[in-house]
């Protein structure tokens, strides 16, 4: 655990120093490979065998974080008045605070005794960072020197992304295998740090705008978070996970600690009112789009309240949760309906799919959350091959307009044919997100939420309806178009290959990948598990995909093909682009989808969303901070 922490640093800081970028190439394929088996080994060590507490013995850590953080939050403060960016200043000074006031006063005299820990869930998030991850950042390589390639003018600052990208795939590991509290907030900052380095590295004015927005947004979660250390120090004398977690959902003492820290994952995962600054994430390169904003930060946020969810339920936390992502899912697949921009539908996508999983986390229940952790799984791969995707495209056809996609089949046949494995994967069956939403479904039935019900039935519609558009555009051949998939790099090949074989054989193993490590896991957080889907009907689902896979090499013969012209509105002028019309005119053929912007525009929804989502967020933690205070009085 302490090697997948610390490695990704040491590899940050030999890249850093590296200036020769093929050496660079060869030390990124060489960390991101170590990184994927560590993660692997250490998933495999501790398989089966719930949950497993460590103490590290080192006593000087603690007191080395404190200072790291006080010297981060100069930064950020120092860039704050440097770019009159006053907000990003005042939270940071105000975090900085809390944590110098918790670690003077009352944390002083509390002691973790087990500072790390792992179990089926943080297995499951190792195995997200250390193996996606590491390809997105193999991706990386290629991608990034395409990028020099079409801005020639710009100066190679790889060691400087590169840099940034392992430190965060540290910070991750951080998160996801902390029990200490305090280790946690401070691996929770580093990768709000990351991404507002990341989101403005190209240094232009939109992008350090957004940055600063991110920033913002989530210090705003890290102050939420601080303040439940504080105040799970004050009342209960602990800062360990696994005890606050024992300590059940009884009393004020529990539910507000658990609410904030629900509020910090609701902020990191993007959820309304806080999915703007995901949304402004999309101006940063396409491999921090797939790595933070897709993959794994975000998870660190759904992570968190699949943490908390044994605490959640029908109570003001659970509330909270639940409502915040049943609303979030329906009005973020909403507002996905309106954008043609592909890296857009995307992060709407990504913004509602989290969602889903944090309303599945707020309900509470098993049933509930084996759904959560299955989508989990099954969107960090299939979001990031889309992600990948799009970057390619965008630097080979200039464009990252789904209206812009037409002919790829003709253009670009190897990496349509993976867009349409991503694409297909995010909504149809057999694919494990259409199961696992399903599942979820099924688990709000069984809780009797008509709310969740509701926001399900209707966001997965629209679902339906964006990914549909952008498919029909995928899978339309164009006649006449040079295939330019020549100037694609291998390592961009090598990644959103590997992740596409990873989202179907995900898929093939759905009955081993739930029996075998989600229904464990649940086990252990629940002390029972129920699943939605019955047994059967989840090696059905892996039978018809295993049929996807061969069918089309039953009817694959090599003949003679015989050419036809496409039937149009009038007479084929010969090329299948045009026709001449009823007038004589030759006509252009072009196939456009509808938006519906004035249904489904992203300012009406997103600003329905972020008023009753604020308003909902603002009541429960007021009421909670009320119910507490009668309490210590």
């Amino acid at each position: 655990m302490l090697f997948l922490i610390l490695f990704p640093v040491l590899a940050a800081v030999v890249l850093l120093l590296t200036r020769n970028e093929k050496a660079r190439s060869i030390i990124v394929m060489a960390s991101a490979a170590t990184v994927a088996i560590a993660s692997i080994l250490l998933a495999a060590t501790y398989y089966g065998q719930g949950l497993v507490l460590f103490d590290v013995g080192i006593q000087s850590i603690t007191p080395l974080m404190f200072a790291a953080e006080m010297v981060l939050a100069a930064v950020l403060f120092y860039l704050g008045i440097r770019y009159k960016k006053y907000p990003a200043s005042i939270l940071a000074v105000i975090q900085a605070a809390l944590v110098a006031w918790f670690e003077y006063g009352i944390g002083h005299d509390i002691h973790a005794t087990n500072d790390l820990y792992i179990d089926g869930l943080s297995s499951i998030m190792v195995l997200i960072i250390g193996v996606i991850g590491s390809l997105i950042v193999v991706y990386a390589i290629g991608y990034m020197r395409n990028s020099r390639h079409h801005n020639p003018e710009e100066k190679d600052r790889g060691p400087w992304f590169f840099f940034l990208m392992f430190v965060f795939m540290s910070a991750m590991f951080g998160i996801v295998l902390s029990n200490n509290l305090v280790w946690l907030l401070f691996f929770w900052e580093i990768t709000t740090i990351c991404s507002f380095l990341l989101i403005g590295y190209t240094k232009t004015e939109k992008a350090i705008n957004n940055s600063f927005r991110a920033l913002t947004m989530n210090l705003l979660g890290g102050i939420g978070f601080a303040v439940a250390v504080i105040v799970i120090g004050y009342d209960l004398g602990i800062v360990e996970m696994d005890r606050l977690l024992e300590m059940g959902a009884a009393g004020a003492a529990v539910m507000l600690p658990v609410g904030l820290l629900a509020f910090a994952g609701i902020v990191k995962s993007a959820q309304m009112p806080f999915q703007s600054w995901l949304l402004g994430a999309m101006v940063a390169p396409t491999p921090v789009s797939a790595l933070l904003h897709s993959s794994t930060m975000v998870k660190a946020g759904v992570f968190i309240v699949i943490k908390m969810s044994p605490l959640l339920g029908m109570n003001s936390a659970g509330v909270m949760v639940m409502l915040v992502g049943g609303i979030t899912f329906l009005l973020a697949s909403m507002a996905a309906v309106s954008q043609s921009n592909a890296k857009r539908v995307l992060a709407y996508s990504t913004v509602a799919n989290l969602g889903l999983i944090v309303a599945c986390a707020g309900v509470g229940t098993d049933e509930a959350v084996w759904a959560a952790i299955m989508l989990m799984i099954f969107h960090a791969a299939t979001k990031s091959l889309l992600f990948q995707c799009v970057g390619t495209a965008q630097h080979n056809i200039g464009s990252g307009d789904i209206e812009d996609m037409d002919g790829m089949f003709s253009k670009m046949p190897r990496l349509a044919g993976l867009m349409i494995i991503g694409l297909v994967g995010m909504f149809l069956a057999p694919f494990g997100m259409l199961i696992s939403k399903w599942a979820a479904m099924a688990s709000f039935v069984d809780a009797e939420n008509i709310i969740l019900i509701t926001c399900v039935c209707f966001g997965s519609a629209v679902t339906v309806f964006y990914w549909g558009k952008w498919l029909g555009k995928m899978v339309a051949v164009v006649a006449g178009r040079e295939n330019i998939e020549k100037g694609v790099e291998r390592h961009e090949w090598f990644s959103t290959g590997t992740l596409a074989c990873l989202a179907v054989a995900l898929c093939v193993l759905f009955p081993v990948v739930s029996d075998h490590v989600i229904v464990p896991t649940v086990q252990t957080m629940f002390g029972t598990v129920s699943v939605a889907v019955s047994s059967s009907n989840l090696y059905i689902m892996s039978a018809m995909m295993v049929l996807m896979l061969l069918l089309p090499l039953l009817f694959f013969r090599k003949n003679k093909k015989e050419t036809k012209h496409i039937y149009m509105c009038g007479v084929n002028t010969g090329n299948n682009l045009s026709f001449t019309g009823s007038m004589g005119r030759e006509v252009s053929v072009s196939i456009r989808n509808r938006y519906m912007q004035d249904w489904f525009g992203e300012k009406r929804v997103g600003g329905i969303g972020m008023y009753v989502t604020a308003g909902m967020i603002v009541m429960i933690i007021a009421y909670s901070v009320y119910i507490w205070a009668g309490g210590a009085v």
